[in-house]
């Protein structure tokens, strides 16, 4: 074997020794199962329902006190295709009247779900307003009261509160 032929062999020898060997990389898969589960869902948001001045002796002595007030539905999309909201008789009641006080003293007033208010506003599926959701647009909803005309009531600032419910 000639000199130059055994230094390559010696040279190749000493680079296999200093290089280390390449390891072959092994895989495996597997898949990963992702979900989720978007749940049925209403809100309600509170309102404000102002009549404001009452004047049982001149402006309301023969003409109703009417006002309107606002508030806000918003459902999950697709979750229900129609809600209902209902109303209670607000913490004043007595047969058959919806109250304000102020303290002993008691000022009748009703809500309804019409403009022409002739659909009193109540807490069930029959006498609640029927809402349709619009995803997570708000959809406004429009109650409507009237305090009755020429009620012998004393001066004061009367108030209710009246629990509204969605239900979806």
């Amino acid at each position: 074997m000639s000199r130059n032929r055994l230094l390559v062999i010696v040279a190749l020898l000493l680079a296999g020794a200093v290089v280390p060997a390449t390891v072959q990389a092994q895989t495996a898969q597997a898949n990963l199962a992702v979900s989720a589960t978007v749940i049925r869902n209403c809100t309600i948001t509170a309102g404000t329902l102002a009549f404001g001045n009452y004047d049982p002796i001149v402006a309301n002595a023969a003409t109703p006190l009417d006002q309107t007030g606002t508030f806000t539905v918003t459902c999950t999309r697709g979750g229900a295709t129609a809600v209902w909201v209902g109303m209670d008789n607000g913490a004043n009641y007595l047969v058959p009247n919806r109250r304000m006080t102020d303290g002993t003293e008691f000022l009748n007033y009703e809500l309804y779900s019409d403009a022409g208010r002739t659909t009193v506003w109540g807490n069930t599926s029959g006498t609640g307003l029927a809402v349709t959701p619009n995803g997570r647009v708000p959809v406004t909803v429009t109650v409507y009261g009237r305090v009755p005309q020429a009620q012998d009531v004393a001066a004061g600032s009367y108030t209710d509160t009246v629990v509204m419910t969605v239900n979806f």
